[in-house]
């Protein structure tokens, strides 16, 4: 790893150490984005253990600073949902941009994390691919059991199906040998019934 690299990293952590909801690990209460990040970025490693520069920085700042742009203050509609997460992927790029700045990047690398972080060119564009694969296995890891408990079931199976059909054939590989509870197997066993989903 080059300095500008691990100052960049570093950048992004400070930023998301700020987030004032936490996650509890071990009784330790750890700042929700960070560890969103950190878990974010062990994913992508997994996937691809020579990732880019480009692409392991979008992976760490992909939702640097969300708790400043909270749901809440869109319409509770379809339309204020993509508003809010479309908005949303524009201030995680543009910050993070501005971090790259700082510590020296290119205008070339900041254009390149800057398209990652929008996902620009999914599915066709390898880098994005594997980085929505990233997205979709922590979600399934980490954010799926919460939601299962919470959550109306056929809202849960419609959040699988969609994730589903993001994935690479190697992510959902990777998916079927999560160690999901006896509950969770059946709500992705009744999502992937769905042919559309499986194709």
């Amino acid at each position: 790893m080059n300095p500008r690299f691990q100052q960049a990293i570093a950048l992004i952590d400070a930023e998301n150490s700020r987030d004032p909801n936490v996650e509890l690990i071990d009784g330790r209460p750890v700042p929700r984005e960070l560890l969103y990040s950190q878990r974010l970025t062990e994913w992508l490693l997994r996937l691809d253990p020579t990732a880019s520069e480009p692409l392991q920085l979008a992976a760490r700042s992909q939702h640097i600073c969300r708790w400043k742009i909270p749901r809440a203050k869109y319409p509770s509609t379809r339309a204020g949902y993509h508003q809010w997460k479309n908005d949303l992927k524009k201030f995680h790029a543009d910050l993070t941009s501005q971090l790259l700045t700082q510590v020296g990047y290119d205008a070339s690398a900041i254009a390149r994390v800057h398209a990652l972080n929008l996902k620009a060119d999914f599915p066709h564009d390898p880098e994005t691919r594997t980085l929505e694969d990233a997205l979709c296995l922590m979600f399934l890891e980490f954010q799926f059991g919460p939601l299962a408990e919470k959550a109306e079931s056929e809202k849960v199976i419609n959040a699988l199906r969609k994730s589903w059909a993001k994935m690479s054939p190697n992510a959902r590989a990777a998916a079927l040998g999560l160690p999901f509870s006896t509950a969770q197997q059946a709500l992705l066993e009744r999502a992937l019934a769905d042919n559309q989903v499986t194709s």
